[in-house]
């Protein structure tokens, strides 16, 4: 069953709404859609309050980990962290109160998959594989979708398809995929990706990028039967948005569990 997603976005240890494709080791490259000035406490409380389960926090790059903490500190055990997660940090993190560690630029060396890094990080969380997701972010090139790591900016060599899906499958609880040339745009969902996710998967998948307005969440539901969920961000009315307001996407999901 679809569901919506919420995220918190963390750069420079703010809440933030950025362009992902804009995302490098240089500021003057970045375009940022919102700032917020509530503490990432905040919107983990009002996660809590409205039982959204799975909700992620993305630090994106270094200087994020005490806000991390704190979101972590409201909601112990309901969210689900990800950026710069590695065999070292990952069970660190389940610690400090995550549901979940994602990890994507870990499990690539020189841009190239290590099957070694994976059980890596799987031992680290006492192969336990449901306290990992793993994010398969990806940029389109022609008709292929490429993993990319590195802020978005690196494409590695591995394909995003039914091949790695399944191959990955087992090692996972579920996957989180942005596709990095929507995201923060808020010029309309992956259609075709969103699709072939639907027809790939399994386990759960939740995809971000584009989405802005409700319907997206039917469609979203429609392409890939249910089985894919939305994260929605720059167009939500809490993150400074005007393409829906976060109350209807709670709604959503209730009417959703009455169906």
């Amino acid at each position: 069953m679809t569901r919506f997603r919420p995220c918190i976005d963390l750069h420079s240890g703010q809440v933030k709404q950025i362009v992902g494709g804009t995302l490098s080791n240089t500021s003057s490259s970045l375009r940022t859609n919102y700032v917020s000035k509530l503490p990432a406490s905040y919107f983990a409380t009002l996660y809590k309050e409205h039982a959204l389960n799975g909700a992620h926090v993305i630090k994106l790059g270094p200087g994020n980990d005490a806000a991390a903490q704190e979101a972590l500190a409201a909601w112990p055990g309901g969210l689900q962290v990800g950026g710069g997660i590695t065999a070292d940090t990952a069970q660190l993190w389940i610690e400090r109160g995550a549901e979940k560690v994602i990890v994507t630029s870990y499990l690539f060396i020189e841009a190239r998959f290590s099957h070694h890094r994976l059980k890596a990080v799987l031992e680290s969380l006492k192969n336990d594989t449901e306290k990992l997701v793993i994010d398969l972010s990806c940029r389109r090139t022609g008709s292929r979708w490429m993993v990319a790591m590195n802020k978005w900016q690196t494409l590695t060599d591995t394909e995003v398809n039914q091949e790695i899906i399944r191959l990955l499958e087992p090692y996972c609880s579920e996957f989180l995929i942005h596709a990095a040339d929507n995201e923060g745009l808020q010029k309309g969902i992956d259609e075709e990706l969103v699709s072939r996710l639907g027809e790939w998967c399994t386990k759960p998948v939740t995809y971000a990028g584009g989405a802005r307005h409700l319907e997206d969440l039917d469609l979203v539901k429609r392409l890939s039967s249910g089985k894919v969920d939305l994260t929605i961000g720059s167009a939500l009315d809490i993150f400074g948005g005007s393409g829906l307001r976060f109350d209807e996407c709670v709604k959503w999901n209730e009417e959703q569990t009455l169906r």
